[in-house]
């Protein structure tokens, strides 16, 4: 005996509002990532340059896209500054080689480094994705976390400052390597400067020019004193040794060797009678 249960006017309208809700989101959703995706600035000029360090990292900014050639296997450096508040986000396409041409399947990543050379780790993107042997691009993504005006001097946090940006392929077949691909690459950032109060003495950027030889301070005064400057002393002293366990020990072992050279002479030396 089957029984039915009638659904009252409430209930009914209950589950047509959910439905009606969950539609709405569902829509919405696509739009919010389609929102948040990075898109280039007007008038803004293609960089087609990559560098092969940190030192040669080529210079990008939020809205330039860069679209560059170059062999798998190789590493390809991107820098660019962010400020106080601001959240990076980094969007790369990959075009691989054919299929006909590859061998299998290989693995990508991209990392990024700020100013002191330390990994900063990604809030959204895929960062390590695997591209099959019969893919035709890969795409790689990355959100950095929201850089902060100050931070502790032993944490990790971002701060303002210049960061790197390295792509490069971790795992491929030894046949692979060598082949062309064309590398897209995009940066978007947004964010809130006053989201973090405080404020940074001077931005994490390192000197990219090593071997410079900095200026003099300013020259030193004829008439002062030897006893005005109180490092000329120390700087005397430099052609000293410094002191360590090697010294102590080798001193020590001189004396006795001195001693047992006396005892020895003494105790085989023979008297005139």
């Amino acid at each position: 005996m089957l029984i039915h249960h009638r659904q009252g006017p409430a209930r009914t309208r209950h589950r047509l509002a959910a439905g009606v809700l969950a539609a709405g989101f569902a829509a919405l959703l696509p739009a919010a990532a389609a929102v948040a995706a990075p898109s280039p600035s007007p008038g803004s000029a293609t960089v087609n340059r990559s560098g092969t360090s940190f030192l040669t990292a080529t210079v990008v900014g939020v809205g330039q896209p860069v679209r560059v050639t170059a062999s798998t296997g190789d590493y390809l450096y991107w820098s660019f500054s962010a400020t106080a508040g601001q959240i990076t986000e980094i969007v790369l396409t990959v075009t691989l080689p054919p299929a006909a041409k590859r061998t299998g399947a290989s693995t990508w990543t991209v990392d990024v480094f700020d100013g002191l050379r330390r990994r900063q780790a990604c809030t959204d993107g895929v960062q390590t994705p695997v591209a099959s042997a019969t893919a035709a691009e890969v795409s790689l993504g990355c959100t950095l976390r929201r850089v902060r005006s100050w931070a502790e001097p032993w944490s990790g946090d971002p701060l303002p400052g210049t960061y790197y940006l390295r792509l490069s392929v971790t795992d491929l077949p030894e046949q692979d390597l060598g082949l062309p691909v064309q590398v897209d690459m995009l940066l978007g950032a947004h964010g809130d400067v006053t989201a973090d109060d405080g404020e940074l003495k001077a931005p994490l950027v390192p000197q990219v020019k090593p071997g410079g030889v900095l200026a003099a301070s300013g020259s030193e005064d004829p008439s002062a004193s030897p006893s005005a400057n109180p490092g000329e002393a120390a700087e005397a002293l430099d052609w000293l040794p410094d002191l360590s366990a090697r010294w102590i020990w080798t001193t020590i072992g001189g004396v006795l060797a001195a001693a047992a050279g006396v005892v020895g002479f003494s105790l085989t030396w023979r008297r005139r009678r």
